[in-house]
């Protein structure tokens, strides 16, 4: 799990709790299922006007927990390493060896990379294959992202509508006192509602899927280009640092270091 999002979503909830009760109101006086109806249920219905089911139904299924989730091979060191190590393989045994170590690979793409080397594919068709793949995982994200972006723009609107429901109910009839301040509530929650939806969940959900996505676009790439090194019979230091490339400076020293005490001791 990615402690950040749930560490910031439990957070941005403790920040209005104590804006709520610091002031001395109730928890209660903030709850108005009228409102929570209007401002959800108003923008869902913007959602679905906007876009085609299977969408919304798998952004609302996965949006959230592919936020909070730790992406599989988050790690691109990890994955420098493991292409270090087949480089070393297939330079000792060819590349048909890779074969057998394809089987032990839980990432489809990498595997996929794997065989299609293997099998003796012309390196520009690795390519094409792969970075369409990576395309089309782009566009699906993409959809995603699109889903809470346009969720963060349609809850405070729809909260600005319940608002002037609110207002409109309220000044009907201004000579019933008592109506005033229920309108009033609900003129206002809504308002509050929208903004809540908007920059505690949709925005920083949609922020935290580009950054997931950009990272596993970045490691895909990576994949590639050690892929097609090794395909070419490049030496594996070269290819070790041609890889740190992806890496930040900081971090470049701590990749490849047993590779080469190994080879020291040898």
């Amino acid at each position: 799990m990615d402690i950040a999002s749930l560490l910031g979503l439990a957070l941005g909830i403790g920040m209005t709790l104590f804006g709520i009760i610091s002031s001395g109101a109730s928890v209660s006086s903030y709850i108005d299922v009228p409102s929570i109806i209007i401002t959800i249920g108003g923008s869902l219905s913007a959602l679905l006007t906007s876009m085609k089911l299977p969408d919304v139904i798998n952004a609302l299924k996965n949006g959230i927990s592919l936020a909070v989730k730790e992406p599989k091979n988050s790690d691109p060191k990890q994955v420098i390493q493991t292409i270090l190590d087949m480089a070393n393989v297939a330079r000792k045994e060819g590349l048909l060896a890779l074969e057998e170590t394809a089987n032990g690979i839980e990432d489809e793409f990498l595997k996929k990379g794997v065989m299609l080397v293997v099998d003796g594919t012309d390196a520009d068709l690795v390519r094409a294959i792969l970075e369409n793949d990576m395309s089309s995982m782009v566009a699906r994200h993409q959809t995603i992202i699109g889903f809470f972006d346009f969720w963060a723009a349609q809850g405070p609107a729809w909260g600005m509508i319940g608002t002037l429901i609110g207002l409109i109910n309220m000044l009907k009839d201004l000579q019933d006192a008592s109506s005033i301040g229920p309108n009033m509530a609900v003129a206002l929650i809504t308002t509050f509602y929208g903004s809540l939806l908007a920059n505690w969940i949709c925005q920083p959900i949609e922020q935290k899927l580009k950054v997931n996505s950009d990272a596993e676009v970045q490691t895909k790439s990576l994949m590639v280009e050690g892929l097609l090194s090794i395909q070419a019979g490049e030496n594996p230091r070269v290819i070790e640092e041609k890889l740190k490339t992806f890496l930040a400076p900081s971090e470049r020293n701590s990749v490849g270091t047993e590779s080469e005490k190994e080879g020291g001791e040898g």
